[in-house]
């Protein structure tokens, strides 16, 4: 356990209002290794960001753990305040998925990148400014444009603003939540980069939120699955995308695109649609669309279970 940065145990997330319950995450454990990338994937609706944001309690969980492993000791994230909040909360940060809706508008860009120093730390005015130059260095963005405002960037741009931003107060843990998505392709391909290289230098630890799997596969160490606000799956990335074990990885991988046009690809196409998450389906939440359900799938929910050292929710895996 000393290389464990961060553990996320039995993390619950209710939504409540007029009358109806949605349970967007549910029971979610997961372990997380100093300087590894953990990519966490599934269809829109799966309770991906939500978990992000409970884990740098941009949303406040209902239930559960995030124990954070520092020099101190291990500390439940969840339940600190005050002095203690402002000490660790440095230390886990997020980028964005819109480059464009989480810029202030109205602030430079000296300034967006410059705020989390103001507030967390002491620093004299000559001080910021050149941490703010190391750092938009790092991130490949041109210092003559930081008295500037948002709109006049693209969306490259914008993101390595943000990843700036998230990167000033020298974190330890960066949520990426779809921080890719929203850029053209070559563009993506220069931001995954971008954030190789900084873990690399910097020895970050990402959790990688993304729908694009093949840019999880490329940038991440081990992968979780989730659907309707639970993990089906875990695994090594390689180990998972040459040999899916549950009926959903499987059909999940079967639509990432083929770049060779002569290779053929046996495409499972689910059936229906993702289910309602304030009536969820009784047993396993997957098998109204599985063509292997049986009627211990439909009773039952499985619990998580080792098979060779992956994580597999499915009876009949």
């Amino acid at each position: 356990m000393d290389n464990v940065l961060l553990e996320i145990k039995n993390l619950t997330k209710i939504y409540e209002g007029k009358g109806v319950s949605v349970k967007a995450l549910s029971d979610v454990s997961l372990t997380v290794r100093q300087g590894e990338t953990i990519g966490i994937v599934g269809e829109s609706g799966c309770g991906k960001t939500t978990l992000g944001r409970c884990v740098v309690r941009g949303i406040e969980a209902t239930s559960g753990e995030v124990l954070f492993h520092t020099e101190e000791g291990v500390i439940d994230f969840l339940k600190i305040k005050g002095a203690q909040m402002r000490k660790y909360r440095k230390d886990i940060q997020m980028i964005f998925q819109d480059p464009y809706a989480s810029l202030d508008p109205r602030m430079t860009v000296f300034d967006i990148i410059s705020e989390p120093l103001r507030y967390n730390t002491k620093m004299s005015n000559k001080e910021i400014e050149q941490a703010v130059d190391r750092i938009v260095d790092q991130v490949g963005f041109n210092k003559a444009f930081l008295r500037r405002y948002p709109h006049a960037f693209s969306g490259g741009q914008r993101q390595r603003i943000g990843i700036a931003r998230s990167l000033i107060l020298q974190p330890k843990l960066i949520v990426c939540d779809e921080a890719v998505s929203a850029l053209d392709v070559s563009i993506q391909a220069q931001i995954i980069n971008l954030l190789e290289d900084l873990q690399r230098e910097n020895n970050l630890t990402y959790l990688f939120i993304s729908h694009a799997l093949s840019v999880v596969r490329h940038i991440s160490d081990r992968v979780m699955v989730m659907y309707l606000g639970r993990m089906v799956e875990f695994a090594d990335t390689e180990d998972l995308f040459s040999n899916p074990l549950h009926p959903y990885t499987k059909a999940l991988l079967s639509a990432v695109p083929q770049p060779d046009p002569d290779v053929e690809v046996d495409r499972i196409i689910l059936e229906g649609e993702v289910p309602n998450p304030a009536n969820p389906p009784s047993g396993c939440h997957f098998h109204p669309r599985c063509a292997y359900a049986t009627e211990k799938c439909r009773k039952e929910a499985p619990q998580l279970t080792d098979r060779n050292g992956r994580l597999v929710a499915c009876w009949n895996c």
